[in-house]
């Protein structure tokens, strides 16, 4: 299956990265994750390295690369057994960067995207609400116009680099009810009525996520991310690449902890046998290894067709919804192989058995993504892209 995606410069690429992880951020993953924050500092590494912007134009600071430079990137970044670092990044360079490349003008970009990428600010995507997350079109942020400003009021929660970033991607109400009255606005930290404060979460520790409050908040109309009343399209659009990366990460999750499972099974022993000779744990890992190539497959093969163009939003949708699931059950399963010591903090499988859990629910649920395919497949939606 590698060769069919991956060239002589996707392996190169992948051993650069491997060996830049392995030195200034494995030996650091404990401290950020007892710190409950990424630095700011390796955003700036990332960004010398030019990883914050691999699918990014060139004359941005990008690097104009394809998909499965991204999928390299993402599969090596999951071996750092973080997720919330792994958010804390992905935050900023796959969804705050990514709504300024498509939908930006040339002075948002040249005030955002450039130093975003170079990892000089940090970005926020900020949709979900205190009442709702999976209901965007029924958001209720308000911005107001009045003369050059957009007056907001409102609040977000669950946001990742909620309180440590820069610039916050907001959605909001510009209009009436419904998806056609929901607009992005770029907020700065900085302006005033914008506070936040951190919440406690059972995983994702190296990330700051967030709840923020705008209160009386004076952006400039300047500030608009693409036309008023698109904002709820965009975000649509931009779910199918959150998607299929979050179903890679879940596939990545299980191969991770299968990985982990069979070296521990191999070296621990039971009855004077290593217990990896004991049927019904070879038979699980068997089974487990088989149900994560498979999607992996899948996972690949849509990636594909997306960067042909293909506008595979039931596609995404089951590729998140199958992998994110596979990938509660396969960490559960493994942990379960440890014994004892797969509850406990000083193996692997406990902080990966944590980080898992948000897979089912970020990105939208997997309740929401069954209802997404069952629209396609039964009632004959059709989802037309933004642009």
């Amino acid at each position: 299956m590698h060769q069919y995606y991956f060239t002589e410069e996707h392996d190169l690429f992948r051993e650069s990265l491997k060996a830049f992880l392995e030195k200034e951020v494995i030996p650091n993953i404990d401290k950020w994750e007892e710190e409950r924050r990424t630095p700011r500092s390796i955003y700036k590494r990332f960004g010398e390295m030019g990883y914050l912007g691999l699918y990014y134009p060139e004359k941005y600071g990008g690097m104009g690369l394809d998909t499965f430079f991204g999928v390299v990137y993402a599969e090596e970044m999951m071996k750092v057994n973080s997720g919330g670092f792994n958010t804390a990044i992905g935050a900023h360079a796959g969804l705050a960067l990514k709504h300024l490349n498509a939908e930006g003008n040339e002075a948002q970009k040249q005030k955002y995207l450039v130093p975003g990428i170079k990892g000089e600010i940090i970005g926020a995507l900020a949709i979900t609400e205190p009442s709702g997350g999976s209901d965007v079109a029924s958001l209720r942020t308000r911005a107001v116009k009045k003369g050059g400003h957009y007056i907001v009021n409102g609040s977000k929660t669950f946001i990742s680099n909620g309180v440590y970033s820069d610039f916050i991607i907001a959605a909001v109400r510009t209009g009436g009810e419904g998806a056609k009255g929901v607009s992005l606005l770029i907020i700065d930290r900085e302006m005033p009525g914008v506070s936040a404060h951190k919440l406690k979460k059972l995983g994702w520790h190296a990330s700051d996520t967030g709840e923020i409050h705008f209160d009386e908040v004076k952006v400039p109309v300047e500030n608009l991310l693409g036309e008023e009343g698109r904002g709820f399209a965009y975000i649509m659009q931009h779910f199918i690449s959150e998607r299929l990366d979050m179903a890679l990460i879940g596939v990545c999750n299980a191969q991770m902890a299968i990985d982990y499972a069979l070296k521990y099974t191999a070296e621990r022993e039971a009855f004077g046998r290593s217990i990896n000779k004991f049927q019904a744990l070879r038979h699980r890992l068997a089974q487990l290894s088989a149900e994560t190539m498979m999607n992996r497959a899948f996972v690949y093969s849509l990636y594909k067709r997306h960067e042909d163009g293909d506008y595979i939003v039931k596609e995404a949708a089951m590729a998140k919804l199958v992998a994110t699931q596979l990938s509660d059950k396969v960490c559960y399963e493994c942990m379960r192989m440890f014994g004892g010591y797969g509850y406990m903090e000083d193996y692997p499988m406990a902080r990966l058995l944590r980080d898992s859990q948000l897979g089912t629910i970020g990105g939208g649920t997997s309740e929401i993504l069954c209802e997404i395919i069952s629209k396609i497949m039964i009632d004959s939606k059709a989802y037309k892209a933004a642009v």
